[in-house]
């Protein structure tokens, strides 16, 4: 099963079962923004893919953007804790052991950027979730990056999510 199947099931699986359409943006935010988990998990396509689904069929937008934030910000949580507790052994992890340069690119972008690369990182793919990673190795105090991090959490999922379920409502009227 390619990439796009699985996206193709993850969103037909919400068109079919709607009540769960929280619980599995919360799942597919998590797995975009946690880690190692990142790398494998086609997140990001699903969950636009999902927004332009909620637009369509009326799914509310409010409590999946909200379970959408929770899940990024958890993933980007324990991303942070792992390096926090594990610093710079986490380069020599599966699966970030196959990524050799993911890490530092990470670590120089939290140098360069301080706090605001928490809220600047979540915009950027491959980033997304090393940033975190990199602002526990640094010790990046905990209650900043907490606010960064819930803050751009909920912008990123409603950037996500928004544009599918409301562009399409726009267009259907």
């Amino acid at each position: 099963m390619g990439f796009e199947d699985i996206v193709r099931s993850v969103i037909d699986f919400v068109r079919d079962h709607q009540a769960w359409a929280a619980p599995v943006v919360f799942l597919l935010a998590f797995g975009e923004s946690l880690a190692f988990l990142s790398l494998m998990v086609p997140g990001w396509a699903a969950l636009v893919g999902i927004g332009a689904l909620m637009g369509a069929s009326g799914i509310s937008f409010w409590p999946v953007w909200i379970a959408g934030a929770i899940g990024a910000a958890l993933g980007d949580w324990i991303s942070y804790w792992i390096g926090y507790k594990f610093k710079d052994d986490v380069a020599r992890m599966w699966p970030l052991s196959r990524y050799p340069d993911l890490l530092p690119s990470a670590e120089h972008f939290v140098s360069a950027w301080g706090v605001p690369s928490i809220f600047i990182g979540r915009f950027f793919g491959p980033l997304r979730a090393f940033v975190p990673l990199a602002a526990g190795i640094f010790e990046m105090p905990y209650w900043r990056f907490q606010f960064a991090n819930f803050a751009s959490a909920f912008v990123w999922a409603a950037v996500v999510l928004a544009p599918g379920t409301f562009g399409v409502k726009m267009m259907m009227h």
